[in-house]
């Protein structure tokens, strides 16, 4: 009887052994980890055509009109994403807004009442603004206006 007795306190005492050994080596494991990362933060993934600062505050807004700014399908509110054109006088430009809708215009269609495209070339857009002002927008979001 004895002798079993003393099995299995061997066999308890090699289980903690080896519970200590394998609580080590996780720590030692963490400890490396840590070491390894430091202290930071994950960066946050932000796509870059959904809405975020990238639309509102890297914009300049050149208007003179303030109403022209405030209005939903104002040029001002969208971003330039894309420009498409051909040898025949036709084109596209692509124009993404805060929510991220994107919203194509071909050559000679209004964004909105009295705001026209006319030109294009591969660094931006022309727009046409009631006849009388010419609104233009880039790929760096910089929007001017001038007169016609």
């Amino acid at each position: 009887m004895a002798d079993s007795h003393d099995a299995e306190q061997n066999i308890i005492e090699k289980a903690k052994e080896i519970n200590q050994k394998v609580k080590a080596k996780q720590a030692n494991t963490q400890a490396n980890i840590s070491s390894e990362i430091g202290d930071e933060e994950p960066l946050p993934l932000n796509d870059p055509f959904v809405g975020d600062s990238s639309l509102s505050g890297g914009s300049t807004l050149l208007a003179s009109d303030p109403q022209e700014a405030q209005n939903e399908m104002s040029l001002y509110k969208f971003k330039l994403v894309g420009v498409m054109s051909s040898e025949n006088d036709d084109g596209f430009v692509s124009l993404i807004n805060a929510s991220g809708d994107v919203l194509t215009i071909g050559m000679f269609e209004e964004l909105s009442p009295g705001v026209q495209l006319i030109a294009l070339n591969n660094r931006e857009a022309v727009f046409e603004k009631n006849g009388k002002s010419l609104m233009v927008i880039n790929f760096k979001n910089q929007i001017t206006e001038r007169s016609k």
